[in-house]
């Protein structure tokens, strides 16, 4: 069910509530920026938490720890370079540490296996597999994320994350619930989402897209409890160019404009978006199919 009167949970959609005590959109909202170039922030990493600056993070088992994520965001002109260090595990016991290009919530994968470059198994790179190949990665997109399971107590590692700039950004978690982009893909057969995990308005801006409708260019707008795009609804498919302001409201817990290329043309889409109030969310009856998404002007 796509409705929502008050947004998304982010929590909610990693783990059932008395997993994680503080939500993580919290922990988002904590985070300390740099105040200087050559100033490294430092902090102690939580079992279950959420980056989204640079630094250095340590992690102390005080107790066995056999469910642990770190989901990491950046900007979205940016992509994510994780390095671990001082690492202190026992792979033989069944301790483990895996970096994962990109973030899985409720078992569903962002990016979608449809639209990263990667095959899935290779978008893990797992420490205890080969230390020397297995302690650094680099993201495709601006999101990251790390699992790990330890038993011994005071065993850990230290987690250092870098951002780098991206200049074709390509599938994109948004941090904030309003804004506006620009995705532009330069003759490439590759398919980029911007998902924003709330319900929402956009309003599309511009849209340059192949010179035929049969070229296989076009923009869908997708709506869903998830943030896998292929398990999503589609809202509206879009295939010609335009100029003007097309406008949706899409009253789902996640909202993704998905372009598709070919890889034959220079394609461009640029929108805005912005929370719909919990006034205009309609209050739709049970089973309806409005109850899957509901858009209009």
């Amino acid at each position: 069910m796509c409705l929502s009167e008050t947004g998304v949970n982010l929590e909610h959609l990693l783990l059932q509530e008395n997993d994680a005590p503080d939500g993580l959109y919290s922990l988002l909202s904590l985070e300390q920026k740099r105040e200087a170039e050559d100033f490294i922030f430092r902090r102690p990493l939580r079992c279950l938490d959420m980056l989204s600056t640079e630094g250095s993070f340590t992690f102390v088992a005080s107790r066995p720890q056999l469910a642990c994520a770190t989901f990491v965001i950046a900007e979205p002109s940016e992509v994510i370079g994780l390095e671990l260090s001082d690492v202190n595990i026992d792979c033989r016991a069944g301790d483990f540490i895996k970096m994962f290009d990109g973030w899985v919530l409720k078992g569903e994968k962002f990016p979608s296996s449809q639209d990263h470059p990667l095959a899935s198994h290779q978008r893990y790179t797992d420490y205890c597999s080969s230390s020397a190949a297995g302690s650094s990665s680099r993201s495709s997109q601006n999101v990251a994320m790390v699992f790990f399971r330890i038993h011994g107590e005071d065993s850990g590692f230290t987690l250092t994350v870098k951002k780098l700039h991206n200049p074709f950004p390509c599938n994109i978690m948004s941090q904030s619930p309003e804004g506006s982009f620009t995705m532009v893909m330069p003759h490439q057969r590759r398919n980029c989402s911007f998902s924003i995990i709330y319900p929402v308005e956009i309003r599309l801006t511009e849209l340059s897209l192949g010179q035929a409708k049969s070229s296989g260019d076009y923009v869908e707008l997708l709506g869903g409890n998830g943030v896998d795009t292929s398990h999503m609804f589609p809202v509206a498919d879009l295939c010609f160019s335009l100029s003007g302001l097309a406008q949706m409201k899409i009253g789902c817990d996640n909202s993704v404009v998905r372009l598709v290329s070919s890889g034959n043309y220079i394609n461009r889409v640029s929108f805005q978006y912005r929370l719909l109030d919990r006034d205009t969310l309609p209050k739709a009856p049970e089973n309806s199919l409005d109850n899957f998404f509901f858009s209009g002007q």
